[in-house]
């Protein structure tokens, strides 16, 4: 670091940097897993690299976590991505960290992969308050899995976002999916301009609050709703930050 200090748990990552650095897991890219060891020994080798004794009911209870449970003494070689994930969690979390840092966590995993992973890590920042930080180029899912975003530019800070704040006054980009799309554009024309795509009317520079009022004006003129989407707020950051930097943020 250039200045300043990091403190985890009371310590300092600078003055007490090997016991700051025990309270943080994390998996980088794939987790480093043996594929010839079944999934509890794997557990049990790295739960046997701590300083600190790790017990066979806290191995039982990160199996439990994970959902593993019925696969845990297959060998991890069997294993699909989705399950490596998991049980690359489970040995990150062994010695109950504060922090767990991922990297591109949801790299490779199919749909019900990635909404398999996602349930984990809530659970470990709800039930186990564990901090999770996760560094990923998936806005969506950095939208949907995290309560706060950061955006990093040249290794600085250039915005912070709340993901679970809608402020008033915040613009939207708001695709309808309606029918019939020639009525739906004269009630849509009163807020704004609307562009037809293939499956939807989108209208740009939308108010967050001003989405109900447009579906009760669409619905008075007896347009069929059968869709409200808007576009997600950190990709909209995103790509207004890369227009005005003049290149693609981190």
């Amino acid at each position: 670091m250039d200045s300043g200090d990091v403190h985890i748990e009371g310590k300092s990552i600078r003055t007490e940097r090997e016991q700051a650095l025990r309270h943080i897991g994390a998996i980088v890219e794939d987790p480093d897993l043996y594929g010839y060891l079944t999934g509890r020994q794997n557990l049990q080798h790295f739960a046997s690299m701590y300083p600190e004794t790790i017990s066979d009911e806290r191995i039982e209870e990160v199996i439990r976590l994970v959902e593993l449970e019925n696969r845990i003494d297959d060998r991890v070689k069997k294993y699909s991505l989705g399950m490596k994930q998991r049980i690359g969690i489970a040995v990150s979390i062994l010695h109950s960290p504060t922090i767990l840092i991922l990297d591109e966590p949801t790299n490779g995993l199919d749909p019900k992969g990635i909404r398999q992973l996602r349930h984990y890590l809530r659970k470990l920042a709800e039930e186990d308050n564990v901090t999770v930080f996760v560094s990923s180029h998936q806005l969506n899912e950095v939208e949907v899995l995290c309560d706060r975003a950061i955006v990093i530019n040249d290794g600085k800070v250039v915005d912070e976002l709340n993901m679970q704040d809608r402020h008033s006054g915040t613009e939207y980009t708001v695709s309808f999916e309606v029918q019939p799309k020639d009525r739906a554009i004269q009630v849509l024309s009163e807020f704004g301009s609307a562009q037809e795509t293939a499956t939807a009317l989108d209208l740009a520079e939308c108010k967050y609050e001003d989405i109900p009022a447009i579906v009760r004006a669409l619905t008075a003129a007896d347009v069929e709703v059968f869709a409200v989407k808007y576009q997600q707020r950190l990709e909209e950051r995103y790509f207004s930050l890369t227009e005005t930097k003049g290149r693609e943020p981190r």
